[in-house]
């Protein structure tokens, strides 16, 4: 690796929305990352992120394959839509850079799996960008499940509930470019806190229905405006029920528009033999003791867990630290590329089962 003096030096791969709200501001926090090259199909995207966020003479291009070709870049950002996840992943890979990928791991089951075998094979380190993983709640709720609190967990929930907040920029409608709605974009980081949560990746059967009852309907009240119903290509909820190898089952609730009152994102809800958790109003426990039932909420502001770095840190800086420190300091990953494949392998089955009516099994 080209680093000296414990920096590294980071290539963006599309300078978008994800790029801009979440990468590089976190990135330009941590002391150890250099941000050198930037790449965007539109131009002015990729030398708009260079002079916000880059190095000194960092470098501008609008084809990924030419920026992979500097042997001085270590890490590369993927912030692309879906489709692209897995070629540029697999690309950047094979000429020797770390890889963060942006959620989704990729489209499909198939292109996951090329990612995965393309870090085995490179010895690189690859990792998802599934912040939530990072939060003050699920940090302190994964030390509780390891620790044995919760018991045998046997019963899971994956939230990602809006009622109306279909996102209407970018290519989140397109089926093409995103490979379907609210499953792929919000139900994937519920289902990947849940099973982390539960430490279960050994799904056996899944059965899912999607919908696509609000996204023919004109000028509807939404948080991002008007969506345009010619563009609405992709389901407005989406829902699955998911059987694992032991016994235990994880039911995903995921919509962009829902008629509901109550909503969440990126929420789980776990009951195990000892005692259950539920993050819908800040993060509960309960349990019996002597007896009786109890519940208690958590105060979440004092610190003295895993990952914490004493001061104060939203999820996405923590998320930006620790992978950086994974890489300088040779340390496990938090997102591990196996792991995001079984999300990937969820979501999947759950479209398909959607399409066909019946259940999926897994060999």
């Amino acid at each position: 690796m080209s680093n000296t003096n414990q920096t590294l030096r980071i290539g963006i791969i599309g300078c978008g929305g994800i790029a801009n709200g979440k990468h590089m501001p976190s990135l330009a926090k941590q002391p150890q990352a250099q941000m050198v090259a930037f790449c965007d199909i539109v131009k002015e995207r990729a030398e708009k992120a260079a002079a916000d966020f880059g190095v000194e003479g960092a470098k501008v291009y609008t084809d990924f394959r030419e920026l992979l070709q500097d042997e001085s870049i270590d890490v590369i950002h993927v912030c692309t839509p879906n489709d692209s996840h897995s070629e540029i992943s697999v690309a950047s890979l094979e000429a020797g850079k770390h890889v963060m990928c942006e959620k989704p791991m990729a489209k499909t089951t198939a292109q996951a799996k090329e990612m995965v075998e393309a870090a085995k094979r490179t010895g690189k380190k690859l990792t998802i960008g599934y912040q939530n993983r990072y939060r003050n709640d699920s940090l302190y709720l994964k030390e509780l499940c390891e620790a044995g609190e919760l018991g045998d967990i046997y019963l899971g929930k994956a939230l990602a509930i809006r009622r109306r907040a279909v996102p209407t920029w970018g290519v989140f409608l397109d089926e093409e470019k995103q490979g379907g709605g609210p499953l792929i974009d919000i139900g994937t980081h519920a289902l990947d806190l849940t099973l982390w949560l539960m430490d279960n990746y050994k799904p056996k059967s899944v059965l899912g229905s999607t919908f696509h009852k609000l996204g023919h309907r004109e000028n509807a009240a939404n948080a991002f405006g008007p969506w345009d119903p010619e563009q609405f290509k992709v389901e407005d909820s989406a829902f699955g029920f998911i059987t694992m190898e032991n016994g235990a089952t994880i039911i995903l609730e995921s919509s962009w528009a829902l008629n509901v009152v109550e909503t969440g994102e990126a929420k789980t809800i776990l009951a195990g033999t000892e005692g259950g958790a539920d993050m819908k109003d800040g993060l509960r426990i309960n349990g019996e003791k002597l007896s009786r039932l109890y519940d208690t909420k958590v105060d979440l502001n004092a610190g003295g867990v895993a990952f914490y770095s004493g001061e104060a840190e939203n999820d996405a800086d923590r998320e930006q630290r620790l992978w950086l420190e994974a890489i300088l300091e040779d340390k496990e990953l938090v997102v591990k590329p196996e792991q995001a494949f079984v999300v990937t392998q969820i979501l999947e089955a759950i479209y398909e089962s959607a399409k066909t009516g019946k259940a999926v099994y897994f060999d």
